[in-house]
């Protein structure tokens, strides 16, 4: 039908440039933060493309969620402010019949949201912690930053360089302070690079310097100035991947007997059940009565969203506390919103059935 037709192009296009910008703001805010770790050392500036990606994919269940959940809100109240919908309910539709459309334009997203949920997103999780235990693993050398001090707790030693040249590796104005058979050596020179021997021993190379060895004052402190000096830098230790339930496959959470397993698995089910609700939330909230501003279902519907986010969190935390089964927990706070949806489609007037089996307000008379 010209309805039908009508609704889901205008779905299309209004999904595709919500998703563009969610994800922009998404990509911002990610890449923010990797580039405060890489500037503090803590990631190494080649892996941030890397661990982007992991980190978005992630994140894509929400992202899709929220996405729905915008797009069906915003196209229909743009259709009552426009007058549009006057048109369609004239003709004799009502809200409950836009539902098959917006249902089958929802399935993809449902069907994208149910698999990242369950599957690919503790997938990204799992090789982000990989990848960042194998960046771990290289040469620690390469996550000194210049203008920072770096700690390098294995062998005892404190870097820093003012400045540094990635195209041929070469470092200026070092400082090394480090505790050799107890005793503190500090060491400074104007420039420095890095060396690679035969045996794939790496050794940091510095030159035109001084190295003070002991305590100032003691009979033992000696000064030795030098024109080149090496320090061999000890490999980073390979550290055991940090246990986390978001990174568990569904099958393993799912076996698992424990309070936090269940709650993640609470998680992954609650998102695209939740992506479903709100979907069917999204049409008696986007109805625009003129009489209280063309924008406050808008406030409602973000309300309504964060209130039952919060919910869902709430929940997760009681799940994993063991103050609330897994099965009460995950049927409790949809079955609201459920209710709650169908309670605004009967506000409407739009379900017989159900008309006839809440109460109706009572209706003035004159």
């Amino acid at each position: 039908m010209i309805f039908r037709r009508s609704l889901v192009r205008e779905l299309t296009a209004t999904a595709v440039g919500l998703f563009v910008v969610l994800l922009a703001i998404l990509f911002t805010n990610l890449v923010l933060r990797l580039l405060a770790r890489a500037a503090g050392g803590a990631v190494a500036p080649e892996g941030i493309v890397a661990l982007l990606g992991f980190n978005a994919l992630f994140y894509f269940n929400i992202l899709l969620s929220v996405t729905l959940f915008l797009t069906v809100l915003l196209t229909l109240s743009r259709w009552h402010r426009d007058s549009e919908m006057i048109v369609w309910t004239s003709s004799g539709l009502s809200p409950v019949a836009w539902l098959r459309p917006i249902l089958w334009f929802a399935t993809p997203f449902l069907l994208a949201i149910l698999g990242l949920s369950l599957f690919l997103s503790p997938w990204a999780e799992q090789r982000k912690l990989e990848y960042e235990r194998q960046l771990e693993t290289r040469d620690e050398f390469v996550l000194v930053a210049p203008g920072l001090f770096k700690e390098f707790r294995r062998a005892n030693l404190v870097v820093f360089i003012e400045s540094l040249n990635p195209l041929n590796g070469t470092i200026r104005n070092v400082f090394l302070h480090s505790v050799d058979d107890g005793r503190d050596v500090t060491t400074v020179a104007s420039s420095g690079a890095l060396r690679d021997m035969p045996n794939g021993d790496r050794f940091i190379v510095l030159e035109d310097g001084r190295r003070y060895e002991g305590t100032p004052g003691s009979a033992d402190f000696r000064v030795v100035e030098f024109q080149s000096l090496g320090r061999r830098i000890e490999p980073a230790e390979q550290r055991a991947i940090p246990a986390s339930t978001k990174a568990l496959p569904t099958p393993t959470l799912v076996a698992g007997p424990g309070g936090p397993e269940r709650a993640e698995l609470f998680w992954r089910l609650s998102v695209p059940i939740s992506a479903l609700i709100l979907t069917l939330l999204a049409v008696p909230l986007a109805y625009v009565n003129p009489r209280l501003g063309r924008s406050f279902n808008l406030v409602t519907a973000a309300l309504l969203y964060m209130v039952y986010s919060n919910c869902l969190n709430i929940v997760q935390s009681f799940i994993a506390q063991g103050r609330l089964q897994f099965w009460v927990g995950l049927i409790l706070p949809h079955a609201l919103a459920a209710i709650l949806a169908l309670v605004l489609f009967n506000g409407r007037q739009t379900i017989p059935w159900l008309t006839r089996l809440l109460p109706r307000r009572a209706e003035t008379r004159a």
